[in-house]
């Protein structure tokens, strides 16, 4: 496998369990949002949202992180 796709794909699995982690702990501190079908469909949007967005801008962060870091060393 690619490792930016699998790079991709585990920050899409971080997002999916970072919402259903947020949406337990809202329905234990307060009262359930939404259900448990609900929950897990806006999960997985969350994910596929993250590993699209990971992605695509995993190239360009990089790409940008290098040249600052150039820029710096120059000074």
């Amino acid at each position: 496998m690619n490792p930016r796709t699998k790079s991709a794909l585990l920050w899409g699995a971080v997002g999916f369990m970072a919402f259903l982690v947020l949406v337990q702990g809202y329905a234990l501190a307060v009262e359930p949002l939404v259900s448990i079908v609900q929950g897990f469909v806006v999960a997985v949007l969350v994910g596929v949202g993250t590993a699209v967005s990971a992605y695509v801008l995993e190239y360009r962060v990089a790409a940008w992180s290098a040249k600052r870091a150039a820029e710096r060393t120059q000074d």
